[in-house]
């Protein structure tokens, strides 16, 4: 049997293993399962509230422990959102973003990026993004809009191109880094929150123009930007024309009827006075009066030297007018802001009723209103009828939404023999 070497020592062989720090705590939540479900098997109702406790620590760490390295970082991914239409007239179509077909346009129908919207020749239509920002699409136009987004941190994104026709714009209050354009004809214009204006497109005549009412805002064309301020307009033709800066001359402001004021007459009719501020340089003004808020249609459209101007032959029921001025040689100005007033026949025997108003309950951009008139009277709030009135004369009414600044609101009860009585009360909405 040989002798083994002098040099030969005993050896001890280890075995290494790697354990990282995730099995162990893997590990560890294996063993609390197991755990906690034979604790939850014994004391169902304890071990339910511990679970809830501790349910957002476990969530944490079975992501650290899945190798997310460090504080997860917010992703800025742009989320599509719907615009809706908020008021109609005339003919309205709409060819959706997934269809090649037209749809005749109604309130129901969300619109999407890549969404068309076409009006007729006695077509209008208003359409309100979530950013607060509203198109008024006028007649005989064609709009798409090119994007519509918000992301995490609630930055929004609109962006409407404007193929033909004429569209009335105006942003809302939008966050910081948010963006709402409008695209004619290869021009970008990007506006200042709460900023108005008004865009016109006509590629048969070439003509296009960006006319800035209030605000500010920014057009950018073939590497040329264009600053505008408050009725300051671009205009320009070709495909690498210029863009043409000129200031307009802007519209009167109406002063009487006041918004949404009531006028009493006799139920035979009678005159109605308007006036409006005098504007320098104007040679003469252009009174409209309307059924629509669009003027779609009107019942008087009369040129004036002065600034006021009284009107005849007015019936019963709620009217809109808005007034323009006129240079020398003829160029009118935009119109000028819509008042609503209503007309309510008041007969020669007819007097005061009884009209009692609980205090308003304000939600949002909307004003519930609460109270009561006599019996048999109907209610009117800011020219809109209250659809139903007690047998007590009790009412109960929501406002549409109001828009953010001062609003007055007017509540007229009249009953049958033509007693009227009118409440008014201003608000603010911010």
């Amino acid at each position: 049997m040989p002798l083994a070497s002098q040099n030969s020592k005993p050896s001890i062989q280890i075995a290494w293993k790697t354990v990282t720090y995730r099995s162990v705590a893997l590990a560890i939540l294996a063993v609390l399962g197991l755990f906690f479900a034979g604790l939850h098997l014994a004391f169902p109702q304890f071990t339910d509230n511990g679970v809830k406790a501790v349910g957002g620590f476990a969530t944490l760490l079975l992501e650290k422990v899945a190798g997310a390295a460090g504080t997860p970082v917010r992703s800025a991914t742009m989320n599509n959102q719907q615009a809706h239409i908020t008021a109609l007239d005339g003919t309205v179509r709409i060819k959706k973003a997934s269809s090649n077909s037209w749809v005749v346009a109604d309130y129901s129908v969300p619109l999407e990026k890549g969404d068309v919207i076409q009006t007729g020749s006695e077509g209008m239509a208003k359409i309100v993004f979530n950013d607060g920002t509203n198109y008024t699409v006028k007649q005989d136009s064609l709009i798409a809009i090119e994007e519509n987004s918000a992301n995490e941190q609630q930055q929004t994104n609109v962006a409407v191109a404007v193929s033909t026709g004429t569209v009335d714009l105006s942003t809302g209050t939008y966050t910081q880094g948010s963006k709402s354009q409008v695209i004619v004809d290869g021009a970008t214009a990007s506006l200042a929150p709460e900023s108005a204006a008004m865009v016109h497109n006509d590629p048969h005549t070439d003509q296009h123009e960006i006319l800035l009412k209030k605000g500010a805002g920014d057009v950018e064309r073939n590497g040329e930007v264009v600053h505008l301020a408050d009725w300051e307009k671009v205009s320009f033709a070709g495909q690498t024309g210029k863009m043409d800066k000129v200031r307009e001359i802007g519209p009167p402001s109406p002063i009487s009827p006041a918004n949404m004021s009531p006028i009493f007459m006799p139920s035979g009719g009678s005159t109605v006075e308007f006036s409006w501020t005098t504007m320098a340089n104007a040679t003469g003004y252009r009174l409209q009066i309307s059924r629509n808020p669009y003027f779609s249609s009107t019942i008087v459209d009369r040129k004036v030297k002065a600034a006021d101007v009284v009107v005849s032959g007015l019936t019963e029921g709620a009217y809109y007018w808005m007034v323009q001025s006129f240079d020398a040689g003829g160029k009118e100005s935009l119109g000028s802001d819509k008042n609503r007033f209503t007309i309510i026949a008041k007969t020669a025997d007819s007097g005061s009723i009884s009209l009692d108003l609980d205090p308003f309950v304000q939600h949002g951009h909307v004003i519930e209103l609460t109270g009561k008139t006599e019996a048999g009277a109907r209610v009117m709030v800011n020219g809109h009828e209250v659809p139903l009135v007690g047998a007590d004369g009790t009412f109960h009414f929501f406002t549409p939404p109001l828009a953010t600044g001062e609003s007055v609101i007017t509540v007229t009860a009249q009953d049958s023999k033509g007693g009227v009585n009118t409440v008014q009360k201003k608000i603010l909405i911010q």
